[in-house]
């Protein structure tokens, strides 16, 4: 029997887990956005963060990114408190001691103006006369709240963070909210990636 692989790329809202079944009333689920059954999240992105969500219904690519031995990139925007300085930003990029396990080398850089977002609902809570920062940062990892943890390491607490992209696959011009099919080019980027980027 040849089975009809589906592959959605979703832009979840802050609040909503990455799950259909509802645990507590306090927290949307995936069944409020999309009318696809069977389908799955690859990995997971928390219920406070926002951004891209890939699901699928093909078991053997759901392994390939999910497991950390294929190390492939998922790229973040996180707004920080205060603006993070060269140490932090080296830190970040050589990896750090988080809990019981250090960080694998990543990309971090300052992003010189605030990208392009959504507004969130709730919006964060800005303190006042403190400034924030928004860093765009690459990982080939995806820890438990791993992102979160690394800012707050080197002192400048995530106060929003957003997936941009997996792999090859970017989140452009989706709407918030909204759920659509992969393109055929996608799909093949997503078996057969692009040679990952040298950093200059």
């Amino acid at each position: 029997m040849t089975i009809d692989y589906r592959y959605i790329i979703f832009h979840k809202p802050y609040g909503v887990l990455s799950q259909f079944t509802q645990e507590t009333p306090k927290h949307r689920t995936l069944k409020e956005y999309i009318d696809v059954t069977d389908v799955y999240p690859v990995g997971r992105l928390d219920w406070d963060s926002e951004g891209l969500l890939l699901l699928t219904n093909d078991g053997r690519l759901q392994h390939r990114l999910s497991h950390p031995r294929f190390g492939h990139e998922r790229t973040y925007w996180v707004q920080v408190e205060r603006i993070p300085d060269a140490d932090a930003i080296t830190r970040l990029q050589t990896g750090l001691e988080i809990q019981d396990y250090r960080t694998r080398p990543a990309e971090i850089r300052l992003l010189p103006e605030d990208p392009s977002v959504c507004d969130r609902d709730p919006p964060i809570r800005f303190r006042k006369n403190v400034p924030t920062a928004w860093l765009e940062m690459t990982l080939t990892e995806g820890k438990n709240r791993q992102v979160r943890r690394m800012t707050a390491a080197v002192g400048f607490p995530t106060l929003r963070l957003v997936r941009v992209s997996i792999a090859d696959l970017r989140l452009d011009g989706l709407e918030l909210g909204k759920w659509r099919d992969l393109t055929p080019s996608e799909v093949k980027l997503l078996h057969h990636p692009s040679v990952k980027r040298k950093k200059s």
